[in-house]
Formats: structure tokens, C-alpha cells, sequence
């Protein structure tokens, strides 16, 4: 055998471990984005830290597909790892969608305490699927923004409104509202609202900033609609399989950098808002306080239609009573919920 072929051999039967890795990452956020400006400091800091040993490569602005499409392909292992909403997070596990349920949260510290309260559970729901969640990534506050004001639950009916196809969160919130949207994936909805075949979408301020939405319509409800919940996932069997010393700075940057998009996303959302009514966008107040109270009701109807078929009915009660207490300036224990049998969605 001669020298070439013999460090060809050493090289073919080398571990895994002494061997760098490639993380192929997907994403709907576009390069440029926060998302994609923080994963870029994130994959510079991991392979410091790995002494070039483990990397990211990127495949964001949904060249990957739908998030549908993503958790599907990190199932077979064509990718390992995503940034995702909400709905990617109930492809893998659906009760984690809790913190997206409609009208559920007034405020962002109402967010973090449940969040808190509750990460363990959602964490044990996802890596039961098949997955480890290297941390929240909130993707912010949900709003609809319109062609026409709205300013009670009858104005939304006007709308021809978009609803992300197979979300069974927002169809639940617009059933409420007695609104029939009209189901379309992501990467349609610009095309979809140039033609007109829709006139409304919904999602935080900067998030229909980086889809560029908000050059088609013209006003922004201010009541929000819903947290959009968002992480960063990888599959548990690439997470497994990587040496121990790159698994253990992949999960310990991976909480650094998702705090950093929270925080981030918070003020660029509130930057967002600010921009699109400079931008001529006007904001909308509901018409009366009773309008406020029937959210409320219409929330409570939304969520419980979901119970059994997202999220088990105890874990709604617990996260509701954590709301609640919160609200009230006490606190809430909580009790690891019965298991449930949800459809995926």
C-alpha cells in the first residue's frame, strides 16, 4: 500500500469524534434579518470554541421550503437543525403551542413567567418527538394588519384574510372571530397579496417588515391576536451523535444566542411599529372596553376548541392559572400535565 493510500485509510476509518461537523440549519428568516444576524455571531462563536470542530451552514429565506418541509427533512436527516415559529414547533411537538394560543398573553412578562414556569415540560414534549430545543426564540407579538380600520371583531369579516395552510391556531382564533381566511404557505403570501387574492395578513411588526407585507396594506390592529412562539431546534440523533465537548457548546451557545433573539426581536419589534406608521400605516384602537372583554371570551372559546387536538386540557388549566396569578402578583406551581394523544399540526 503505498503512502497515499494508506493516510486515505487512516482518514476513511477515523472516528466521527476526531472528525469537524457541519450543521445544516434552515430558517424562513431571511439573511439579514436578526434571526440570521445572531446565528451568524453564534456560528463564529461555536467554532471558536470547537477550535473549528463544528459550523453552521445556512439556508435561510425558506430555500428550504415551508416549515412543514423543514421539520420533515431534519426528520430523515437532510437537515439538523431549524430556526422555527410556531408552527414548525407543532410539527414536532404540538402541545408546546400553548404559548401561542389565541388572546392568551397581554404582556411580555407574562410570556417569560410562563415560559419559565413551563420550559421543562415543553422540552420533555420535543425531545420525545425527537428533538432538543436549544432555547426559545421569540418571534414577538402577533398583529393583523389590514387594507381597511379595524376596531371590533365584526370589521375583521371584511377581510380577505391570509391564514398560514394547516395552522390550526390561527384557524381556531379566526373561527372565533367568524372569519373565513384563506389557507396559503409562507413563501405565497406576497405573491397572494400583490394579486389580491388576499388583503390582511397577520404576524409581529418586524416579522411583516422582513416579508416586506406591509407595502400592501395600510392599517395595524393594535389589540394582538397572539404570542408567536419560535426556536431553535436540532434533531436529538445529530445532537447525539457529535463529540462530547462540540454537543456541550452547541447547547451552551445555543441559550446565549437565543436569550439574544428574544431581546432583540422585543426592540426591533417595538422599532418596527414605530417605522411602518412613519412608514403612512395607521394603527387601530378597538371602538369600546367591551370590545377588549370579548377578546377575552372569544380567547377563551379558541383555546379550549384546541384542547385534546394541540395541548392536554390540564396543561391549558395550568397555564392559564399561571396568567392569571402572574396578573394578580402571586405565583404558580406546576404539575408535569397527563399525557395526551394531539393530531400534528
Amino acid at each position: 500500500m503505498n503512502c497515499s493510500s494508506l493516510l486515505l485509510s487512516f482518514v476513511l476509518a477515523a472516528p466521527a469524534s476526531a472528525q469537524s461537523s457541519v450543521v445544516k440549519f434552515a430558517t424562513l428568516a431571511p439573511d439579514g434579518s436578526t434571526w440570521m444576524k445572531v446565528m451568524h455571531d453564534f456560528n463564529k462563536e461555536l467554532q471558536e470554541k470547537t477550535g473549528g470542530k463544528l459550523k453552521f451552514k445556512f439556508y435561510p429565506g425558506g430555500v428550504s421550503g415551508d416549515e412543514k418541509d423543514v421539520v420533515s427533512k431534519m426528520r430523515i436527516g437532510q437537515l439538523h437543525a431549524a430556526g422555527v415559529t410556531g408552527r414548525g414547533l407543532g410539527e414536532v411537538a404540538p402541545e408546546v403551542r400553548v404559548m401561542d394560543a389565541p388572546f392568551l398573553f397581554r404582556t411580555t412578562a407574562e410570556i417569560d413567567h410562563v415560559q419559565a414556569k413551563f420550559s421543562k415540560i415543553f422540552d420533555g414534549y420535543l425531545e420525545k418527538a425527537g428533538f432538543v430545543s436549544l432555547g426559545s426564540a421569540e418571534v414577538g407579538l402577533v398583529h393583523v394588519f389590514t387594507n381597511h380600520p379595524v376596531r371590533e371583531t365584526a370589521d375583521m369579516k371584511r377581510s380577505k384574510m391570509w391564514v398560514w395552510e394547516g395552522d390550526p391556531i390561527a384557524e381556531a382564533a379566526f373561527e372565533v372571530l367568524d372569519v373565513n381566511p384563506i389557507p396559503l404557505s409562507l413563501p405565497d403570501v406576497m405573491t397572494s397579496l400583490q394579486t389580491g387574492l388576499i388583503d390582511s395578513v397577520y404576524g409581529s411588526p418586524m416579522g411583516v417588515v422582513a416579508m416586506q407585507w406591509f407595502t400592501k396594506t395600510k392599517y395595524i390592529y393594535s389589540v394582538p391576536m397572539a404570542n408567536a412562539s419560535g426556536a431553535i431546534l436540532v434533531s436529538k440523533k445529530f445532537l447525539d451523535a457529535l463529540p462530547a465537548e462540540s454537543r456541550a457548546a452547541l447547547l451552551e451557545l445555543g441559550r446565549k444566542y437565543t436569550e439574544k433573539i428574544t431581546e432583540l426581536s422585543r426592540k426591533e419589534n417595538q422599532d418596527a411599529l414605530a417605522a411602518l406608521q412613519k412608514q403612512g400605516l395607521t394603527v387601530t384602537q378597538p371602538s369600546s372596553a367591551d370590545i377588549l372583554a370579548k377578546y377575552e371570551e372569544l380567547g377563551k372559546k379558541a383555546r379550549r376548541s384546541l384542547v385534546g387536538r394541540m395541548y392536554p386540557a390540564d396543561l391549558l388549566d395550568q397555564v392559564e392559572k399561571a396568567v392569571a396569578e402572574i396578573r394578580s402578583g402571586k405565583s404558580v406551581e406546576q404539575k408535569k400535565p397527563k399525557d395526551a394523544k394531539p393530531q400534528k399540526g
